[in-house]
């Protein structure tokens, strides 16, 4: 039998494994300087959850969730996203009895059914953040600024924040209406699926990666023109406070636009999206915004909240296409190469070593020649050589592998070798 990894999935292979290190290290310390915390909750959670509060309507819930009934007759769903279970953890948990807002990271493995193409995978992980019970303006322009400082401490440029505000739930009918009103006027010219998109929540019209539906989307009524109020101030107030910004942050700018609305029912006010500049809206690196009904959706007492999420596909891809170097892994400390009958010794020396906390690799039982090319591919820092007439004498050669390195005979005990290969290393 021929099996291969199912459609849409990927393995993570080791020469790929310095890519993912270097993006979570950095992820888990911006996250960390942010007074951000870590959480993590289960893959799979109750269908309800993502229905009730991503939302009926959206492509998630209606073409990409991995649901299926567990063996007690439950809605059991793969996680598509992770705001929702960080809500979920927060009502369940009592989080609100803590200090204002709680501020949660998390790196986790999500899973949506969509047709895989270039840093979108079935099963992907994301990089997320949320800090929930503040609703000011300085909280939507701290997470942004998180963002930014991940995306620059991972050493990725050229990159532009996509800004948008949808007001609040409650004063948005006007916009609705003459939102429908507008692509109703023009329905012949989109295609089938935002025609469909249309009937069932107009708003994802403008969500459309659809071409000819963009071009129109440019001159759709604005969101931003019909928001009055707090919603108003709120968003008057982060954009000084993004001015503000650009004062510190030399490369950071951002652009407002008309037609970011996010894919999910639960966002209001804030939306944001960071992007390449090359990318052509094809290329999100960060998206998140606002989402405070979605607590009290979820049967919470009504509490604000803002996030967002990152993937971490999406964003090593960035790495590659812009070469930004990241830090090879550091070879063995040793490999013991092995000559003649000194194979049980060698063994015995490599355990010894490894106890003495020496990073340590046994070589293959090939010529000598073999497994010091082995110990090269390696990348280890010393070989240490032992033969019948080492082991008799009780010594063993070691030699460093670095561009002039010498070579010396040391007694033949971990200890001793340890200590020798620590002073050639400081």
């Amino acid at each position: 039998m021929n099996f291969k990894r199912p459609r849409g999935t990927a393995d993570i292979l080791p020469d790929d494994q310095p890519y993912w290190s270097h993006v979570q290290a950095v992820a888990g310390k911006v996250a960390s300087q942010f007074g951000y915390r870590r959480i993590d909750t289960p893959l799979i959670e109750d269908t309800d959850l993502f229905q009730r509060g991503v939302g009926d309507e959206t492509d998630i819930v209606q073409k990409e969730m991995y649901t299926f009934e567990d063996h007690g007759g439950d809605s059991i769903t793969l996680r598509p996203e992770g705001t929702a279970s960080v809500c979920r953890a927060y009502i369940e948990n009592g989080l609100h009895n803590g200090p204002q807002p709680v501020r949660l990271f998390y790196m986790s493995p999500m899973f949506r059914y969509e047709r895989p193409q270039a840093g979108r995978f079935r099963q992907h992980h994301q990089f997320g953040v949320e800090a929930i019970g503040d609703q000011s303006p300085e909280v939507d322009a701290e997470v942004i600024e998180l963002g930014w400082k991940y995306i620059t401490e991972l050493g990725i440029k050229n990159v532009t924040l996509r800004l948008n505000s949808l007001g609040d739930p409650e004063g948005r009918d006007d916009y609705l209406n003459d939102l429908d009103n507008y692509f109703r006027n023009v329905i012949d010219e989109l295609p089938k699926l935002d025609r469909d998109r249309l009937e069932r929540a107009p708003l994802r019209v403008l969500d459309s990666k659809a071409p000819e539906t963009q071009a129109l989307a440019d001159s759709a009524p604005k969101s931003v023109d019909y928001i009055g109020g707090d919603a108003k101030e709120h968003w008057d107030a982060l954009l000084i406070l993004l001015e503000n910004m650009k004062t510190v942050y030399r490369e950071f700018s951002f652009d407002i636009d008309h037609r970011l609305v996010r894919g999910l029912d639960y966002y209001n006010r804030t939306v944001f999206e960071y992007e390449p500049a090359d990318a052509g809206g094809q290329g999100t690196l960060i998206a998140g915004g606002r989402y405070d009904p979605l607590i009290g959706i979820l049967g919470g007492q009504q509490t604000p909240g803002i996030g967002f999420g990152s993937g971490i596909e999406r964003m090593i891809l960035e790495l590659k296409k812009q070469e930004v170097a990241v830090k090879a892994p550091k070879g063995p400390d040793i490999v013991v190469v092995a000559l003649g009958g000194a194979v049980a010794s060698a063994s015995a020396l490599a355990t010894g070593l490894r106890a003495a906390d020496v990073s340590t690799v046994l070589a293959p039982r090939r010529s000598m020649k073999a497994q010091m090319r082995y110990a090269n591919n390696l990348g280890a820092a010393n070989v240490v050589i032992l033969g019948d007439r080492e082991v008799e004498r009780g010594v063993a050669t070691v030699k460093d592998l670095a561009e002039g390195g010498g070579q010396a005979e040391v007694a033949l005990d971990a200890e001793s070798i340890a200590q020798h290969v620590r002073e050639s290393l400081i």
